[in-house]
């Protein structure tokens, strides 16, 4: 049976679009996306949703009064799309524990940096690869990891260190860990979740071969 892929989206939808591809060239194996759910009518991940026949819904996180009740509704949407994984993508809200918990070890995310490195709260988009440069870091690169209640600390499942250039600037630097990194490790974390193959084990996640 293959596994329903649920991708939450914000923006652009970029790492969307590899997924997508990773789909269409058979990288992914095991499950499909069945559903894409944006925080924002104006998301241009929708548009590449259309493009590619997959459904999507728009909650809009300013219809609802607080986080606790926005994330109830994301994860009624979860629960009626039959979600077996729930991949953010650029999805810029932080779910309150009634999602994590009830999808605890099915909500991946990609993150921009070496996870414990530059992560956890107010580390997301150009700020995680500011703080990298401003440190002087020689790697960097990407981590896909499981999402529990806090940020970013949740199981590493797969990581891609990405070699950081002298005269680098932050979108020098994010656009090559998207390239190298992101858009490698994030299609190939879902193959492996869709193929039943990462065992937890002490809250950890390995990879079996």
């Amino acid at each position: 049976m293959e596994k329903n892929i649920i991708v939450l989206v914000s923006g652009g939808g970029t790492n969307l679009q590899a997924l997508i591809d990773a789909q269409k060239s058979g990288i992914i194996k095991g499950g499909k996306i069945t559903c894409v759910i944006s925080s924002n009518p104006d998301a241009y991940a929708l548009e590449r949703a259309k493009k590619n026949n997959i459904p999507s819904r728009v909650i809009p996180r300013k219809d609802y009064e607080n986080n606790l009740e926005y994330s109830k509704a994301i994860l009624k949407a979860l629960d009626e799309e039959k979600a077996d994984l729930i991949v953010l993508a650029g999805f810029m809200i932080i779910l309150d524990e009634c999602v994590t918990k009830a999808y605890a070890y099915k909500i991946i995310n990609v993150h921009p940096a070496l996870i414990p490195s530059f992560c956890g709260e107010g580390f997301y988009g150009l700020k995680v690869h500011e703080k990298a440069l401003e440190y002087g870091v020689k790697v960097s690169g990407a981590t896909v990891h499981f999402v529990n209640e806090k940020a970013d600390a949740g199981a590493i499942i797969l990581q891609k260190a990405v070699e950081v250039k002298r005269d680098d600037t932050p979108e020098v630097l994010q656009k090559r860990i998207m390239e190298q990194a992101e858009w490698n490790i994030l299609p190939m974390a879902v193959s492996l979740f869709c193929q039943d193959k990462i065992d937890i084990i002490d809250d950890k996640a390995f990879v079996r071969n």
